[in-house]
C-alpha cells in the first residue's frame, strides 16, 4: 500500500436548487446524495464535503458528506463545538490542532508486533473454525441491504446492570459484551465465541489524543466462552479479556486473525458490538441549527451497538435485511436481563444455560406451533 499526503485539501462547498413542488428541500437534498447510490471519491481529499439548499422560507439545509477513513464519533463532536464556538466569535480561544501524525508515532511507540502476537495466539490460536452469526460471511458489503432498528431499554434495566457493575468491579460494558456473545453463541452454535469489538483507540494516543481530529478506532477480535461457568465468574473473566486488549488497541487486524487458526482469506468473524457514550456530546449543534436527519453505513452484516447515555441505555441493531433487526434487540435485551437476575439472584447459574429467546418467541416456538388439538 502507498499513502499520499496532501498538505493542501480544500473544504468542498457547493449548492443546489430544487423545486419545492416535488417535495421538501431538504429530503429532496439527501436523496441525491443517497450513499446507496452514490460513493464518495476516495482519492480527492478530504472525504469531507458539504452541499447547501435553500428552503422557501429562507432557512438554508445543509448535507455534510465524511467517510469513516478520516474520523470517528468523537471527532464528529469536537468539529460541531468548534464551530459552535466560531460562530459564537471565540473562534481565537480554540486550542492549537493536534497533527494527527502525532498519534501515529505513538501508536508505534507502544507495544512491538511479538507483544501483540504473544497476545492474540492466547487467545485464538484454538480458533479453528469463523463465528458466523445466521451463516452471515460477507465482511465486504457495501451496506446496500443493512436495516437498522433501535430499542430503548427499561430504566429498571439499566439500573439493574450497573448496580451488578458496580457490586463487581467491572465495566457496564464488560457484561454488555458477554450478553452479545451468549447471542451469538445461539445464532451461530459455537460455544467459543470471537466477534469484534470497537475500540476507542485514544487510550494511548499520547499528549492532545483526547482532543485530535482523525479516525482512532479500531475494531480488534473478542473471544469469550460461553461454558458451564458460573454467571459472576464469566462476567469477571469478559472484564479481564476486554481490559487485557485496550492495551493492543491500535494492533492491526490482519494481525490479530493470523493469529488465529482460520484458514486465510476466511473472515474470523463477522459480527460486531460498539460500545458507546452518548451523553450529548453530538448534538452540542449551534444555536439555530437543528439536526434533520443522519445516517450511518457499515459493511459488516451484524452489528449492534450499545447506546450509554450515562442514566439510560439502549441498542441499535444493523443487519443484513435477510436477518430481522428487531428480533435481533430483543434476543440482546433478553440476554441483558437474564444476565442480570442470574448475578442478583444465582451468581453460580451456568452462563450457557441463560435464556436468551424471549418469552414471546419461546412460546410461539414451543406451543403456539405445536397447537394439535384439531386433528387433519
Amino acid at each position: 500500500p502507498v499513502q499520499v499526503v496532501w498538505r493542501k485539501a480544500e473544504l468542498a462547498l457547493s449548492e443546489r436548487r430544487f423545486d419545492p413542488a416535488e417535495g421538501t428541500i431538504w429530503q429532496q437534498l439527501a436523496a441525491s446524495f443517497d450513499p446507496l447510490h452514490q460513493r464518495q471519491d476516495l482519492t480527492r481529499a478530504p472525504l469531507l464535503n458539504f452541499t447547501v439548499a435553500q428552503e422557501e422560507d429562507g432557512c438554508w439545509c445543509a448535507l455534510q458528506q465524511w467517510h469513516h477513513l478520516i474520523g470517528d464519533h468523537s471527532t464528529l463532536a469536537f468539529m460541531e463545538q468548534e464551530v459552535s464556538e466560531i460562530l459564537a466569535g471565540r473562534g481565537a480561544q480554540l486550542g492549537a490542532a493536534q497533527p494527527f501524525r502525532n498519534a501515529v508515532a505513538q501508536a508505534r511507540l507502544t507495544l512491538s508486533e511479538a507483544e501483540h502476537e504473544s497476545f492474540f495466539r492466547d487467545m485464538l490460536a484454538d480458533i479453528s473454525e469463523p463465528v458466523l452469526p445466521f451463516g452471515l460471511s460477507d465482511v465486504h458489503g457495501e451496506g446496500r441491504q443493512i436495516v437498522s432498528r433501535y430499542q430503548a431499554l427499561s430504566s429498571a434495566l439499566n439500573l439493574r446492570l450497573r448496580r451488578q457493575a458496580r457490586r463487581l468491579g467491572v465495566s457496564l460494558a464488560s457484561l454488555c459484551h458477554l450478553a452479545w456473545a451468549q447471542v451469538l453463541a445461539r445464532v451461530s452454535g459455537r460455544d467459543a465465541v470471537v466477534f469484534g469489538t470497537v475500540l476507542l483507540g485514544r487510550l494511548q494516543g499520547g499528549e492532545g489524543a483526547e482532543r485530535a481530529l482523525g479516525l482512532f478506532i479500531n475494531t480488534l477480535p473478542l473471544r469469550l466462552d460461553i461454558d458451564r461457568r458460573g454467571a459472576e465468574a464469566a462476567a469477571r473473566e469478559a472484564h479481564v479479556r476486554l481490559s487485557g486488549l485496550l492495551a493492543h488497541e491500535h494492533a492491526p487486524l490482519a494481525l490479530a486473525q493470523r493469529c488465529s487458526g482460520v484458514s486465510p482469506g476466511a473472515p474470523l468473524f463477522s459480527a460486531l458490538l460498539n460500545y458507546r457514550h452518548n451523553n450529548g456530546e453530538a448534538v452540542s449543534l449551534p444555536e439555530g441549527v437543528s439536526l434533520l436527519s443522519a445516517e450511518e453505513r457499515t459493511n459488516y452484516p451484524f452489528v449492534l451497538s450499545v447506546e450509554d447515555g450515562g442514566d439510560s441505555l439502549g441498542i441499535t441493531a444493523q443487519v443484513t435485511e435477510t436477518v430481522d433487526a428487531q428480533r435481533v434487540c430483543d434476543y440482546m435485551a433478553q440476554a441483558l436481563g437474564s444476565l442480570a437476575q442470574a448475578l442478583e439472584q444465582a451468581p453460580e447459574t451456568p452462563v450457557c444455560s441463560l435464556a436468551v429467546v424471549p418469552e414471546a418467541e419461546r412460546e410461539l416456538l414451543l406451543h403456539g406451533w405445536n397447537r394439535t388439538e384439531r386433528g387433519y
